[in-house]
């Protein structure tokens, strides 16, 4: 499980710190991942829209979820994941 924003790496792990997120942030500091994945319409986008993908161990796109809680639905979709 990871996380993908925008922001600098240094911006990154700031974020990570101060709210205790369970996984790693990387950045997409070139909007590549964010329009690849839909996260973003243009390289000009101030900010991806919140989406959560899962993808199987063969690189499969499973899953897209609208995310609002990126903290709290990194646990809850853990377990599930877990639990099947």
């Amino acid at each position: 499980m990871l996380g993908i924003s925008f922001d600098t790496p240094a911006e990154n792990a700031a974020f990570a710190e101060k709210f205790g997120f369970p996984y790693p942030l990387l950045s997409d500091e070139t909007r590549e991942v964010g329009l690849a994945y839909g996260a973003c319409d243009s390289k000009g986008d101030g900010y991806p829209r919140r989406l959560t993908f899962v993808i199987d161990a063969d690189g499969l796109l499973i899953e897209s979820i609208e995310t609002k809680d990126p903290a709290g639905q990194a646990d809850d979709l853990a377990a599930r994941m877990i639990g099947s």
